[in-house]
């Protein structure tokens, strides 16, 4: 069964930084592309990064291009997501995807929250 669960979010300060972690288990995180997403009430669900296979560099949104990196840890079957210069446009609930299931609707259950404050 395919699982995946957020954690790290918290409130930080502007310019600080958040490492988020997606542990998942049901699969195995460094064999398919991985995907990171957020979500907030106005702007809905957003594409925040890509990582692939084969060494090939992940893909951010510009939003967070050159401030955001995102790895894994096959060991770990975890996929990290690290927030630096925090923006306060940054807020949302933060979440792992694979893929082939896209930066689909969130469940409830689901995500990590990140908040900013000035």
């Amino acid at each position: 069964q395919v699982q995946l669960v957020e954690s790290g979010g918290g409130l930080a300060q502007a310019g600080g930084s958040l490492r988020l972690s997606c542990d998942a288990s049901g699969f195995t995180v460094s064999t398919i592309t991985m995907m990171w997403c957020r979500q907030t009430p106005g702007k809905g669900v957003e594409w925040v990064s890509s990582i692939y296979v084969d060494n090939i560099q992940p893909d951010y949104a510009d939003s967070v291009k050159g401030r955001c990196t995102a790895s894994r840890d096959g060991a770990k079957n975890t996929l990290y997501l690290q927030m630096n210069r925090l923006r306060p446009d940054d807020p949302a609930v933060y979440y792992c995807a694979r893929g082939l299931d896209g930066c689909g609707p969130l469940q409830s259950s689901r995500g990590t929250q990140v908040t900013v404050s000035s």
